[in-house]
C-alpha cells in the first residue's frame, strides 16, 4: 500500500504562508496532510473549513484532524457547490487550497475502479453516495458524447475507431470493469495499449466527478472568497486543470488599460504569486513519483485596490 504524500508540502506552506489566526479554506481535503500543516502554522486562533466530495476521505482526515478541535469544520460536498456549501457567517477566507490530485486511497484501492492495474467494478466516483459510475456511463453515453470524452478530455489518437469499439461490444458484452476496458482498449491498440489507458481513464474520471465544471465554478468564485490580502493557491495535475487556472490568474491579475494609450487606467487588484507556477524538486519526485506532473500557480488578493485614473 503506498503512503500518502502531500505534494509540494513545503512549497505550497511557504506560498501561502499562513499567519496567526488566519482563516484556511481547503476544497480538496483529501487525508488531510496539507490542511494539517497549514492549520498547525496558523497558530491557536486559526481556522480551518475543509470539503472534500469523498466520505472516505473524510473518515480518514477527521482522525488526523481531531487534535484541533472545534477549529476544524469538514464539510461533505464537492467545490462545485462553492460558495453555498459553506456556513452563512464564513464566506471570505486568508488562505484557499485547491489541490486537484486523487488522493492515494484512489488508486490503492482497486475497488473505486480507478487504475487499469486491476480488474474491479468500473466506477471512478469520488463520491460513492451519489453520481453515475463509470460503467453506466460507459453503457448510456451516445456514441458523440462518448467520442467528444476520449478525444477531448483523454486526447486519445484513433478515438473514433476506440469508441467504435466501445458501441459495437456494449450491444452484447456491458463493460462493467476496468478490466473489460482495458481488453478493449489492448484490441483496439495492441501493443501501444499500454501507452494510451491512463488517458483512457482519466478522461472517463474526469467526465463522471464533472471535474472541468467543478474547476471552472471554484476559479469564478474565488475572487470573492479571498479576504483581502488572502492567498489562494492550485496544484493541478495536467493540461486540462492547468490550462485554466493559469488563464484565470493571469487574466485576475491584468490591469485594465487605456485602449489607445496603453497605460494602466486600473491596477489589478490582485498579483501572480508564482509567475511560471512551481514543480516539484527532483527529489521530492524520486521520492514520490505521484508528484511528477503536479504543478502549483498562486495568487494575492490585493489589500486594497488602486484606481488611476483614466490617461
Amino acid at each position: 500500500m503506498h503512503v500518502h504524500t502531500p505534494v509540494l508540502l513545503s512549497e505550497t506552506l511557504e506560498i501561502l504562508s499562513p499567519k496567526s489566526g488566519d482563516r484556511i479554506l481547503d476544497i480538496t481535503l483529501g487525508l488531510g496532510g496539507h490542511s494539517e500543516l497549514l492549520l498547525q502554522t496558523a497558530g491557536e486562533t486559526g481556522s480551518l473549513i475543509a470539503l472534500d466530495a469523498d466520505t472516505e476521505n473524510i473518515a480518514l482526515a477527521e482522525k488526523k484532524l481531531e487534535k484541533f478541535g472545534t477549529r476544524v469544520k469538514i464539510i461533505h460536498a464537492n467545490f462545485s457547490e462553492l460558495p453555498g456549501c459553506l456556513p452563512e457567517d464564513r464566506r471570505q477566507f486568508d488562505v484557499i487550497l485547491a489541490d486537484l490530485g486523487l488522493s492515494s486511497p484512489h488508486i490503492d484501492d482497486p475497488t473505486r475502479g480507478f487504475t487499469f492495474r486491476a480488474d474491479a467494478p468500473l466506477d471512478m466516483r469520488f463520491d460513492r453516495t451519489s453520481g453515475m459510475t463509470a460503467a453506466l456511463l460507459i453503457a448510456s453515453l451516445d456514441e458523440i458524447t462518448l467520442l467528444s470524452i476520449f478525444q477531448g478530455l483523454g486526447e486519445l489518437p484513433n478515438a473514433r475507431r476506440f469508441t467504435d469499439a466501445i458501441v459495437a461490444r456494449r450491444k452484447d458484452d456491458p463493460i462493467r470493469t476496468s478490466g473489460d476496458l482495458v481488453e478493449t482498449a489492448n484490441f483496439i491498440y495492441g501493443y501501444k495499449a499500454p501507452r494510451y489507458l491512463p488517458q483512457i481513464f482519466q478522461a472517463l474520471r474526469i467526465a463522471v466527478n464533472h471535474e472541468q465544471e467543478a474547476l471552472s465554478r471554484f476559479l469564478t468564485v474565488l475572487p470573492t472568497l479571498l479576504a483581502p490580502g488572502g492567498r489562494s493557491a492550485v496544484i493541478s495535475y495536467h493540461s486540462l486543470e492547468d490550462g485554466p487556472v493559469k488563464t484565470a490568474f493571469r487574466e485576475l491579475c491584468a490591469d485594465q488599460k487605456h485602449p489607445f494609450t496603453g497605460s494602466i487606467t486600473t491596477k489589478s487588484g490582485f498579483e501572480m504569486l508564482s509567475k511560471k507556477g512551481v514543480i516539484p524538486t527532483a527529489r521530492e519526485i524520486r521520492e514520490n513519483p505521484r508528484s511528477r506532473s503536479a504543478r502549483l500557480r498562486a495568487i494575492r488578493k490585493r489589500e486594497e485596490y488602486t484606481f488611476l485614473r483614466t490617461a
